[in-house]
């Protein structure tokens, strides 16, 4: 069960480093210092961190099922 645990607390890390590089108003260009001039390389990776945090988020609610009915 530790070890359910320790997963657990590794993803909400990087839940919540995803939810932070997600930018409302500039998006990732703006967070490292670009200018915005490449829209579509950046969208895809925006649109991947948002896939990921939904997928992140998932995990962590089922995880989070599971440390309670195992208690």
């Amino acid at each position: 069960m530790i070890l359910v645990v320790v997963f657990q607390l590794i993803i909400s890390a990087l839940l919540v480093g995803a939810v932070l590089l997600q930018s409302q108003n500039g998006g990732l260009s703006t967070s490292f210092g670009g200018s915005g001039e490449f829209y579509r390389s950046r969208r895809s990776l925006e649109k991947f961190l948002f896939y990921g945090t939904i997928g992140l988020a998932s995990i962590f609610g089922l995880l989070s099922v599971i440390l309670l009915t195992h208690r």
